[in-house]
């Protein structure tokens, strides 16, 4: 099965595609790129190891071989003949799902759409013949730098205000922290019950959160989210190795 296939299946299974579809208004004009396409030429710049731009999804998807761009949307037939998606095109996309599944204000937490459907996509990812063969999670936060510059030292905006000033350990001799600009990111990693089977150490759940705010308040409702979806939870073992 090709990168493209497995993403399609996880996207599809998902069911996160049609979910923002629906949210997003609808034009006098279909647009052409979906968001289920988009979905995957976001998971294919990821998988290539590519810096996570815009204009590299954007690529990633016009580079395709031709029958799986007509497929997926990429070319399709105008009064003039065929059109090939445009960066515009795909930047009018993005902007509508952010818009939808973003907030009025910068508060350092993920709104509720999108980390439901972020819960989703990654609970997607897990094969079903491990999906309940452990109810143990692996569960740490490290440090995720901004692509934007600080803000001002004496004060103003900036270019990412969601992110601000947090501590992480370094690699120098001395003990103390150093100061990042940018987010705490948070994953919960499938590991084996106790007496139970080996599993593959699969990422069930993951958030990006401010600085601002504490990592393990901000990731406790994901987790605590999960017997609601029908996700039985056991025990959380949290910073330290597991055996």
């Amino acid at each position: 099965m090709t990168a493209l296939a497995a993403f399609g299946e996880i996207i599809d299974a998902s069911g996160a595609a049609p979910r923002i579809e629906a949210m997003l208004p609808a034009g006098v004009r279909p647009r052409q790129l979906s968001v289920r396409t988009l979905l995957a030429g976001m998971c294919l710049t990821q998988a290539d190891h590519r810096p996570a731009h815009l204009t590299r999804v954007h690529r990633a998807l016009t580079s395709l071989p031709e029958d799986e761009q007509r497929r997926l949307g990429v070319i399709t037939d105008w009064k003039h003949g065929p059109h090939q998606l445009t960066y515009r095109q795909t930047e009018r996309t993005f902007g509508l799902v952010t818009a939808a599944l973003g907030k009025d204000a910068p508060g350092g937490l993920p709104p509720q759409p999108l980390q439901a459907a972020c819960d989703s996509l990654l609970e997607a990812s897990i094969p079903g013949q491990f999906k309940n063969t452990s109810t143990s999670l692996a569960v740490d936060w490290t440090d995720l730098d901004s692509f934007s510059r600080p803000p001002p030292a004496r004060g103003g905006p900036c270019a990412d205000p969601e992110a601000w000033w947090g501590h992480r350990k370094n690699n120098l001799l001395r003990s103390q922290d150093e100061l990042f600009y940018g987010y705490y990111l948070s994953a919960a990693i499938m590991i084996r019950d106790e007496h139970g089977p080996a599993v593959p150490e699969l990422a069930r759940r993951a958030t990006v959160s401010s600085p601002r705010h504490d990592p393990v308040r901000a990731f406790a409702p994901v987790l605590t989210a999960m017997p609601a979806a029908g996700i039985s939870l056991g025990d959380i073992a949290d910073d330290h190795e597991i055996p």
